[in-house]
Parts: C-alpha cells; structure tokens; sequence
C-alpha cells in the first residue's frame, strides 16, 4: 500500500510527485507510465515556449498557473542548471481588425502582471524582427525557450530519490475500496490511498474507469510542424505570433526559435483520427468513435466546421500553409521550409461544444482528476503540482 499514485508521466504528472515528495519526503508516491519513458507524449511534442500568460483570462486558473509557473521554472532551472533563454516575443496584428484584440492583450497582459509590454509600430517592429510585416505588434519580454524534456529528466531523478516510476505500467482499471483502491495495469496491481489522475490524452478515460462520470471529453487535435531551413533562418530572431481568433483556445500559426537553435512553423490545428495520432494515416476506430458518438462533438462542428476545412486545406496543401506564414513574414517561400513531427492537443470539449478554456482539476475525496491541462500546461506544470499538493495536503491533513 503507497500513499499516492500518480497515472501519467507527462511534465504534469512529474511536477505533482515532484511537489508531493518535496513537501512531505516521507510520503510513499509512485509514478505509473505506459510508455517506456516518460514526457513521450504532449511534453515531448511541444514548441518549447516558456508562455508569458499574456492570452489568459485575469483569475483564471491558466493565468493564475502560469504566472506562479514561470516563477517556480526559472528557480528549478537556475538551480538544476538547466537552459532558456528569456528572449521575448511579438505578436503582430496584420488587418485593421486585429488591432482591438491587440489592445485588448496588452490591457489583459498588464492586468495578469507582466511587465515590460510594448506596443510597436509597424516600424518600431522590424527593430525586432527585421523580416516581420505587420501594422502593428506587441512586444512581450517574459515570453522564452526552454527543452521541457530536460526538465523532465530532472523531476524523474528527484522523484525517484524517495519515490518510485514504474514505466511500461499502462493502467487497464481501476476499483475504489472501503480500505483503498487498487489499480491494475496489464502486468501489475499497485494499492494506493490517493489517486492523481494526470494521464493528458486519456484523463477523461482513466477518470471514468476511476468512477467519475465524463463531463467533459478529450478530443485530440493534431499541430502540425514546419521548420525553416538553414538558408531562411535568419528571417525569425525569436518568436513571432498573430493574433489569435479569441474564439479559440489555439494561437495560429507561428513562428517559434527553439532551444536548439532552429526555428519552428506553425502549427495547424485538426482533428487527429487518434488520441494519439501524430501522422495523418494514424487512424483508431474505436477511439474516432468516442468523440464521434458525443453530443458536444457534432455541437462544436455546428459552429466551427468552416474554421475546420480552413485547417484541413493547409494541412493538405503546402502552398496554403506558406501563405499563413508569409502573412507575418513575406519573404518564406515553400522551398525555406520542411516538414517536422507533429503534436497532439488533448483538448476539452464541453457538451454544449464548447471548447474548454481553463485548466479543468477536480477532486472527489480520495482522487485528483486533471482534466484539461493544454498549453500553457508545461510553463504552469510546478505550479500546477502545487496546487495539486494544496488540494492533497487539505484532504488528508
């Protein structure tokens, strides 16, 4: 019998054993992930981007997460001597009526706390971004770089100093007891007191198996990557963003310098045909069914279905793709970029279809349950786990 048992190796579910067995060392945690490593999933398909929470709701629990994240990032980092770069970012409005919602971000971003915005001229922005059009942008400092996946290495090595990862432990059910609750995976039982749910693409599932009724329902998005080739790259310093359409949880497609050194294009947003469907001929018939089946599924392709063959034709159509990044930077051409890997979003849809915005946690007693945590999830990730440990900590005292 453990304490806690966490499902879902991601940067998430790392940061909340991190934070547990930070805490209270003595406790007795085990990790449990399905796959032979950990961060393989959301964690290790992401731009890399220490987000600023410039695009947040004030009060919200992303904006909330993500400014405390930060904090707590750059002290784990400085401390385990793990490296970012703090390089600023802008977001460039290309139509008249992108102007308001700039305004609109940069009152938001003050309000949520960061300091040192800017607003730009069309001008003043090639200060910049030399090869950037727009008519106007805003500037934003505490936006970074960083390799999530190192991150992660580093929370393994300290959790398993006084707890324990079981890789390869993909859980297939889960019976809450009277004296505890055990959970099987295809090998193995663990018996555990607590359970945190943090299993990102398939938290909805593992909650249900847990007794949770699904609210809400994952529905998977894949991002698809470009990068510049060597002879562009020197069109993007940094990092260029356009507004995005507030009517979405995504931010269009950007340009994004990696930690790395080179520089990433996109992504795209559509609908994978698995929850872990990373190529295009990645197809899960059981799962397509899940979301298929869903009343909030069809209720959301009501509202957005000509928003979705928009991304559908620029996933399928190169030239299409090119003209989204040529609308922030002219000068790309098709022959500057190459296909990279892809991303999958585990994204919450409500039954209404509604795409939910917010970090989604719930607890039922003897469970954590995290629901929805899309980006800026990796910033957020220590704040989150402790906010997780807040809640454990309330609950057992």
């Amino acid at each position: 019998m453990v304490d806690v048992t966490i499902i879902g190796g991601g940067i998430v579910g790392l940061a909340a054993a991190h934070e547990l067995l930070k805490q209270k060392p003595s406790l007795k945690v085990i990790l449990l992930e399905k796959e032979p490593q950990v961060g393989q999933h959301q964690t290790g398909h992401n731009s890399g981007v220490i987000h600023s929470g410039i695009y947040y709701k004030p009060g919200s629990l992303k904006a909330i997460n993500c400014r405390r994240g930060i904090e707590l990032l750059l002290e784990f980092c400085n401390h385990y001597d793990i490296s970012y770069d703090m390089c600023g970012k802008v977001i460039v409005a290309t139509t008249e009526e992108e102007l308001n919602t700039l305004g609109m971000l940069h009152v938001r971003g003050r309000e949520n706390g960061i300091s040192g915005l800017k607003m730009l001229s069309a001008p003043e922005l090639l200060e910049y971004e030399p090869h950037a059009a727009g008519l106007s942008a805003l500037y934003c400092p505490e936006t970074g770089i960083i390799d999530y996946l190192q991150v992660c290495r580093q929370f393994s090595a300290n959790i398993q100093e006084n707890g324990e990862i079981a890789a390869g432990a993909a859980v297939v059910s889960i019976e809450d007891r009277p004296n505890g609750i055990t959970i099987a995976t295809e090998t193995d039982e663990y018996e555990t007191r607590f359970l945190i749910n943090c299993a990102g693409l398939f938290s909805d599932q593992v909650a249900e198996l847990a007794g949770a009724k699904r609210q809400v329902r994952i529905i998977p998005f894949r991002g698809e990557y470009f990068m510049l080739r060597e002879q562009a790259c020197h069109l993007v310093k940094n990092l260029i963003y356009p507004v995005p359409d507030p009517r979405y949880p995504f931010l269009g497609v950007h340009f994004t310098r990696t930690i790395g050194g080179g520089i990433e294009a996109g992504p795209n947003a559509v609908l994978a045909w698995a929850r872990e469907g990373y190529k295009k001929t990645d197809i899960d018939v059981k799962e397509m069914w899940d979301y298929l089946s869903y009343g909030g599924f069809w209720r959301m392709a009501g509202k957005y279905w000509t928003t979705a063959l928009g991304e559908y034709y620029r996933s399928f159509f190169k030239g299409a793709f090119v003209n989204a990044l040529q609308k922030l930077v002219p000068e790309i051409t098709a022959d500057d970029i190459s296909t990279s890997p892809a991303g999958v979003r585990a994204q919450a849809l409500a039954p209404d279809g509604g795409l939910v915005d917010d970090f989604v946690i719930n607890d039922t007693g003897t469970m954590i349950h995290v629901i929805n945590a899309p980006s800026p999830a990796a910033t957020s990730s220590l704040a989150i786990g402790e906010h997780i440990a807040g809640i454990y900590a309330g609950i057992n005292g």
